[in-house]
Formats: C-alpha cells, sequence, structure tokens
C-alpha cells in the first residue's frame, strides 16, 4: 500500500481554523486527521503541500515512525508548531488507514486498552454574559449535560498583574460556579500563561477555598524557572504544555518536577504515536496526562485513542458540545460524552473509528479567526 496525495479541507470558527488532512492510498482506503490553528492556517497548508512531494507520496502508511522521522528531519530544519502540526494530521490519518486496513482501533496497535471509559471535562460553555449570576446558570447547564468536571478562565484581560477589584471579581465567578456545581465536581482554572509568577501565587492563593483540580498554564510557557517558582509556592497541582510542540522539549519540565499534570495537544506534537512515547516518560516521574483539545472530532477521537492505552491518563478536554456545536456534523461517529457518567466510551471501531464529510466541512469555509485575550471584550467576540 502507498499513499498516493492526501487532500486538506478547513473548517472555519469565529477563533480558530480546524484544518482535516485526507491521506489517500493506492489501494482505495482513506485515513483522516486534524489539528487546531490560530492565525498560521496558511502557513500550515502551504508545509503541507511541500511535504506531499517531498515526503509523503509514494510512501507507505503502515510505515509511521519512519514518516514522521523523514518530516521531522529531513529538510534540515528545527521542526516548530507548523511542522509538527502538519505531522500530526498525516500521522493520525495513517494510524487511521492502518487501523482500518487491519481491522482493529488504533488503541489495539498501540499496546492494548487499560480503560473502556475516558472522563471528559467542559470547556468552552462559558461563553456568556461575564457576570456571577449568568456563570451559575452556565454551570448548572453543564452538569445538567452530565459533566463530572469544568474549566474556567475567570481573569478577564488580566496580564501580568490583576488588581483587587479584578481580583475580586475572578473570585466572585468561581465561587458562583463552585455553588452551581457542588463540592464533588471537578473544577480546573485556565490562566493561559499570562501572570507574573508573584501574581499567580497570589491567585492560587484566594483561589484555594474553592478547591480548584489544577491551576493551568500560570505563567508563559516559555520560562520553566518561573513556573517552578510557582509549583514551589502553592499546594495546588500545576497543569501544562499545551504550546510545547516536540516532546523532547517537556525533559527539562520533567527534570524540574514544575508540573503535575502535561497537556500535550496531539494535534501540535506530531501526532497519536509521539503523545504515546510522551505519556510513557511522565509515567516515569509520576506525571500525569490531560491532553489540550479544543479542536473537533477528529482530534478528540484520535486523543481517546491515546487515553485508551495510557495508565496514567486523567482527564480529557472537550469542547465542542458548546461553543460551536454545530461543526460536529462534519465528522460522521463523533465522540459524544455519556450524560450518565460523564465519560467517553472507547470506540471499538477500526481506525479512528470516525469518517470524515467533506460536503459537511464546505458549509464553514476558513475565516480570518482571531483570539486574543487582552483585547477588551473578547469573551463576547467568541461564538455563543
Amino acid at each position: 500500500m502507498r499513499i498516493t496525495e492526501i487532500s486538506t479541507h478547513v473548517v472555519g470558527t469565529p477563533w480558530r481554523n480546524l484544518t482535516y488532512v485526507r491521506v489517500h492510498t493506492d489501494e482505495g482506503l482513506t485515513g483522516v486527521g486534524e489539528t487546531r490553528m490560530l492565525g498560521r492556517t496558511d502557513a500550515l497548508l502551504g508545509y503541507l503541500r511541500e511535504a506531499e512531494v517531498n515526503h509523503l507520496r509514494g510512501s507507505d502508511p503502515f510505515a509511521v515512525e519512519d514518516l514522521v522521522r523523514r518530516m521531522k528531519y529531513g529538510d534540515y530544519g528545527r521542526a516548530g508548531e507548523i511542522v509538527m502540526s502538519g505531522i500530526a494530521c498525516v500521522e493520525m490519518a495513517c494510524w487511521d488507514i492502518k487501523g482500518k486496513a487491519l481491522g482493529v482501533p488504533v488503541w489495539q496497535l498501540l499496546g492494548g486498552r487499560v480503560t473502556d471509559r475516558v472522563p471528559a471535562y467542559a470547556n468552552g460553555w462559558y461563553t456568556t454574559e461575564r457576570t456571577p449570576e449568568a456563570y451559575h446558570k452556565a454551570a448548572q447547564e453543564v452538569m445538567a449535560r452530565g459533566y463530572r468536571a469544568l474549566k474556567i478562565d475567570p481573569f478577564g484581560t488580566g496580564h501580568h498583574e490583576l488588581d483587587h477589584e479584578r481580583t475580586r471579581y475572578a473570585v466572585s465567578l468561581i465561587e458562583a460556579v463552585r455553588d452551581a456545581i457542588g463540592p464533588d465536581t471537578e473544577l480546573m482554572l485556565e490562566m493561559h500563561g499570562r501572570f507574573s509568577p508573584a501574581t499567580a501565587v497570589r491567585l492560587a492563593r484566594e483561589l484555594a477555598p474553592f478547591r480548584p483540580a489544577w491551576l493551568e498554564e500560570p505563567v508563559p510557557p516559555e520560562n520553566l524557572k518561573a513556573l517552578k517558582k510557582v509549583a514551589d509556592k502553592v499546594d495546588l497541582p500545576v497543569a501544562t504544555g499545551e504550546r510545547i510542540h516536540d516532546r523532547i522539549e517537556f525533559r527539562e519540565l520533567f527534570e524540574t518536577q514544575a508540573a503535575d499534570i502535561i497537556q500535550p495537544d496531539l494535534g501540535h506534537i506530531g501526532g497519536i504515536l509521539e503523545a504515546r512515547k510522551l505519556a510513557a516518560t511522565a509515567e516515569t516521574h509520576y506525571v500525569l496526562v490531560a491532553p489540550h483539545n479544543v479542536g473537533g472530532s477528529v482530534l478528540t477521537a484520535a486523543s481517546l485513542q491515546l487515553a485508551a492505552c495510557t495508565p496514567n491518563f486523567k482527564v480529557l478536554e472537550h469542547f465542542n458540545d458548546f461553543a460551536d456545536a454545530e461543526i460536529t456534523k462534519v465528522v460522521r461517529g463523533a465522540p459524544q460524552v455519556d450524560p450518565g457518567t460523564g465519560c467517553f466510551t472507547v470506540s471499538q471501531a477500526p481506525g479512528l473509528g470516525v469518517e470524515f464529510d467533506a460536503d459537511a466541512a464546505a458549509e464553514f469555509p476558513q475565516t480570518q479567526a482571531r483570539f486574543d485575550l487582552w483585547a477588551e471584550g473578547w469573551e463576547q467576540r467568541r461564538p455563543r
């Protein structure tokens, strides 16, 4: 079996573009992969066009390791977000082909299942008026859908510092959410990597009474010493990793013990096997894995393949139930959260267990997506 061509399909939303890549073969099997881009979609498409000529046509889709190696190092450059995202799309699609050809789900090819249920947490649910009352109501609706965990960024346009007034308001939002969801639901706090260590530590201590499940990206992700400073001074679990695009770059994070939970994005870190290798390394450092996942249903399906065979997997982020749920129709067989358990059921279907619908995708053309945390009113510009 050989790769004959790839086709790309961009599904646009107001704040991000989802790029789907289909890998076609000479035996008629087609696989699909996905990544999510913020403002770099055209650069990704350009890379994929060159990679198709330089590395993909004529290659064996079963030889995933060799394909990733050639795409990552074959052009004699350092692979960053664009290259690793392109690799991820192709790599997922090749696993999809391999699973379909052999008649087994991808998790079976990665060592077998350790669980058949994967806990999910809700994100994207708070695209509403930024008031305690609105957040309380929205959080109750999340619980009514069956979720047992959710995440929130309550800090508005805070950057580096957060003054007393805005801190009190953030606390009021968290208090309203905790009241709505009760004491047993996990509540993750997102900081989007925007605070100084001193501010992050102060906020963590003020929010500790609400028992956050973790503190996410409290400081800019490129400064691990700053993250270590926060981790040493707070009693909450620290999570990070969505903006690290090479598993090798996690080495220092593990060595310094600066994070309790890592959050690789399968769409940016080179795909399923790269994330599987990273998870195995994390396990040796007693670190849990909770992938970043604000893409579409193919990315969710790929993340679930990882979850099924990873002993130190904690929880999977899920976005498409809320802000832009209509785009789920571009994928048939999209994974759904069980309202009775708040978990995904691991698919038994071959490959990734989903099928891409190009006609449905055409209803959502590429957009000039924008996501700016520090612009006034950014919450109101996000999709409702």
